[in-house]
């Protein structure tokens, strides 16, 4: 079997002494933050490449209490094409499939998405569990991964209690995690952590390895909607604890790091992370998604930009 079909996690019974261990060097991981966007620099056509292909990597998000059908559909034609056509023919991109990696909705958007999306490929994920804070019923929550699963969603972003973390009961995180990785069945399960309201790094650490351990397919840093979302310290944590559970148990686990992104320089530092920490294998969709909605525009300013020598107006490069 191939790495590229290597099997789905299925998680594993928690392992609260493989939990308790853990320990993060906090001056070790600030100080190995800062040099990742020093150490390389990414210029010219590499630049331009990297830039590709960080938006097939990009779940394209409209997250809003003004969502409309409309403006689904419009984001969904952007996820189909991301670039503007003289981009395109100025890089000589004609024929190459580049596109967004999954459009993210609400629930109540999901099959507005599926429609504007037929035919494209590109999957609909929706969140949630009571997204961003996580505070409903929990039967409630269930609910919704199943009514999400049931509209069409080919992938869930749920919200964890923070209370469990920040309590320190990691089995109560790990059941509750479990069960809503059994609702979302074929669907792929990203487990939001909300990092930013967790405390220090060993509990990210720690929230980390119990949400894979219970069968998570991604671990995401935010909501997007806290106060600190993505930052690279939280990144690094998150990441060495995806490394440290695919060499005990053979899983790939993906990373989507969201909130906050939202220049192409900052894409690159996250893609250097993923190189350094993970390896080539992770720099796919498949295992590294940007949870974001402002990125696309500035990268698509950047690649204008490598082609004309001028950097185009904001307001010709619409997100819709």
């Amino acid at each position: 079997m191939t790495k590229a079909n290597s099997p789905r996690n299925p998680g594993i019974p928690l392992d609260l002494g493989w939990v308790r261990d853990t320990r993060v060097n906090l001056s070790a991981t600030q100080s190995r933050a800062k040099t990742l966007t020093t150490r390389r620099s990414i210029k010219n056509d590499w630049q331009a490449a990297w830039l590709l292909r960080a938006i097939t990597m990009i779940d394209l998000t409209t997250l809003a209490g003004d969502d409309t059908p409309g403006k689904v559909k419009r984001l969904c034609a952007k996820a189909r094409q991301p670039l503007r056509q003289d981009i395109v023919e100025g890089l000589e991109l004609d024929g190459l499939p580049i596109k967004a990696a999954a459009v993210c909705v609400y629930h109540q958007r999901v099959r507005d998405a599926l429609r504007a999306l037929r035919g494209s490929g590109i999957p609909v994920a929706a969140v949630s569990t009571g997204f961003p804070a996580g505070l409903s019923p929990f039967e409630q929550r269930i609910a919704e991964i199943h009514q999400s699963v049931e509209a069409g969603a080919a992938e869930i972003d749920i919200v964890i209690s923070r209370e469990h973390v920040l309590l320190g009961d990691w089995q109560a995180l790990y059941d509750e995690v479990r069960e809503m990785r059994q609702a979302c069945g074929a669907a792929h399960m990203k487990t939001i952590l909300a990092t930013g309201e967790l405390g220090p790094l060993w509990q990210v650490a720690k929230a980390s390895k119990v949400c894979m351990m219970a069968g998570a397919d991604f671990v995401k840093t935010s909501t997007g909607k806290e106060a600190v979302n993505a930052t690279l310290e939280v990144g690094l944590t998150m990441v060495r604890q995806i490394r440290a559970y695919h060499d005990m148990t053979g899983y790939q686990i993906g990373f989507k790091p969201a909130g906050g992104i939202r220049s192409a320089k900052d894409a690159l530092n996250w893609l250097i992370l993923i190189k350094e920490e993970l390896g080539d294998e992770w720099l796919s969709n498949r295992l590294f998604r940007f949870g974001a909605s402002g990125l696309l525009t500035d990268i698509e300013r950047q690649l204008s930009h490598h082609i004309s020598g001028r950097y185009a107006a904001r307001h010709h490069m619409p997100m819709s």
